[in-house]
């Protein structure tokens, strides 16, 4: 029979490397205190990792640098989101960053979000949450204000096949459906490019 700690890590591994959480994630396993006692051992036992206060990992391991990778921020900031129920959106500049078609590592990434101003520290460098109003407040997903914001700054001129083709990589097949359905309420050129990155004819 599992164990609450069990159904807790089983659900860690089906989300992949990377994936950032809170105790938030697990209410529908347990209650608030229980799920926090399993984080903790789970940390205690290396299987996660913390990275802010309430907010852990399941970091990636770089067997050429023989150790673990640094937390993914955007991982971070959707889990802290989700934590106390924000909607949040990335500035530009981060959507560049985290789609990578820039490839500057940034020292802080940025969110437009309807909660309070914050910021936390990861390491180095920062995530931040500006209160303002979004942009595109009826989109239901992040994964589309993520694809939005990025092409939103980079203007249609600048958007090429190679661009194209990296935001397309950057989604799994099920994610861009969703993408496609939910960026309708977008409006012009930025909803035609995402309905050639998203549509499954448009593969190349």
């Amino acid at each position: 029979m599992q164990t609450i700690e069990d159904k807790i890590h089983k659900r860690i591994r089906g989300k992949g490397r990377a994936w950032a959480f809170s105790d938030t994630d697990f209410k529908d396993i347990a209650t608030g205190d229980t799920v926090r006692q399993s984080l903790s051992r789970l940390t205690k036992k290396g299987r996660i990792r913390r990275v802010v206060r309430g907010v852990y990992d399941y970091p990636k391991y770089s067997k050429m640098l023989k150790q673990l990778l640094s937390p993914d921020l955007n991982q971070i900031a959707q889990a802290l989101a989700r934590k106390f129920g924000w909607r949040i959106q990335p500035s530009g500049d981060t959507a560049l960053n985290v789609l990578g078609i820039s490839t500057q590592i940034p020292n802080k990434m940025v969110y437009l979000s309807d909660g309070p101003n914050r910021i936390y520290k990861v390491g180095h460098r920062q995530i931040v949450f500006q209160k303002n109003a979004l942009k595109y407040a009826s989109l239901k997903i992040a994964e589309s204000a993520l694809i939005v914001q990025a092409l939103s700054v980079l203007q249609k001129e600048r958007i090429d096949g190679s661009v194209i083709k990296k935001i397309r990589d950057y989604f799994e097949p099920a994610i861009r459906k969703k993408i496609l359905k939910d960026a309708r309420v977008v409006n012009g050129w930025i909803y035609e490019l995402i309905r050639q990155i998203c549509s499954e004819e448009n593969r190349g």
